[in-house]
């Protein structure tokens, strides 16, 4: 590695003991090799930190930040700060980076001086790592900025995202007012410096479980995700309509709606026994309801 890295990798960690050692080897075998991995444990009280240690002991390119709790965003930040690198990656200690993801995004971004953040698209995986379906991206700026101003998420994901450090210093970071919905902001402003790009090869299995924001905190991303777009508009000079800004809030999914949820998307991927595996326990987790049995039903039969 040199002595400035290429790429610093942002990973924020609180409570990753079970999926952190799959998560950290998937980024340490990277065909890229120059890079330093910012591991920030915001207040673990589990492993997490033990884990972060015995790696950082065998790999010099990891740097360590161990503290109180301070929540994903100012881990962000603050990972921000003392990161060196040209390029931002960012990774979350539950999912798995693809051993070329790294040399593929860099080598766009070498290539697209223009592009200010280059993402990919993923493959959802389930808590036991069981495959549950590809999850495609748009490529192309407009199409990417248009799902994001009409309130999409996931137009870019997250934690399979690399991004300028100069375009993230210039609209100065991650916005803490934004809780759960920090990422779709930050996209909004960098497109409004740059352009936005997906890769579409398949560089990151992301997890999906009964914790993730999307499920546990739902309202919240919703009703801020709003508030992003409706400042999006404002900062264009756009004219914000009701429609574009203002997204109805969905209720929280109960625990066997989300796994009915996954099962149909296993089914439509002809994953079966993901399938299987989540009708089951949707049927579990709320026996009287139609659509458990519904999905179940398809699911044994494959179909």
């Amino acid at each position: 590695m040199s002595t400035v890295p290429t790429v610093s990798v942002l990973m924020p960690i609180y409570n990753a003991e079970t999926y952190l050692v799959e998560a950290l080897n998937s980024i340490l075998t990277q065909t890229f090799d120059d890079f330093e991995l910012i591991a920030i444990n915001d207040g673990s009280t589990d492993s997490s930190e033990a884990i972060l240690n015995s790696f950082a002991e065998q790999d010099n390119r990891i740097k360590m930040i161990s503290r109180p709790n301070k929540g994903l965003i100012m881990s962000l930040n603050e990972g921000l700060q003392s990161a060196h690198g040209t390029y931002i990656a960012r990774m979350d200690a539950d999912d798995i980076a693809f051993p070329e993801r790294f040399a593929k995004q860099v080598a766009f971004l070498d290539q697209h001086p223009d592009c200010v953040v280059v993402g990919s698209r993923v493959i959802l995986i389930d808590s036991d790592g069981l495959l549950i379906c590809p999850f495609a991206k748009e490529t192309e700026h407009d199409k990417i900025d248009g799902a994001l101003m009409a309130g999409q998420g996931g137009a870019i994901c997250h934690p399979a995202a690399m991004i300028r450090r100069t375009a993230l210093e210039q609209v100065n970071g991650y916005r803490e007012q934004f809780t759960h919905c920090e990422d779709r902001d930050l996209f909004l402003r960098l497109a409004e410096i740059g352009q936005l790009a997906n890769l579409p090869d398949t560089l990151l299995k992301y997890r999906m479980h009964s914790k993730s924001v999307g499920n546990s905190s739902r309202e919240t991303q919703q009703r801020n995700g709003n508030l992003a777009v409706k400042e999006a508009h404002i900062r264009r000079g756009l004219e914000p309509s009701r429609q574009d800004t203002n997204h109805g809030i969905q209720p929280q999914r109960s625990i066997g709606a989300m796994h009915q949820k996954w099962a149909w998307w296993a089914l439509g991927a002809k994953n079966i026994k993901t399938a299987r595996k989540h009708a089951f326990l949707a049927l579990t987790k709320e026996p009287l309801a139609t659509g458990s049995w519904k999905v179940f039903a398809c699911a044994i039969r494959g179909y």
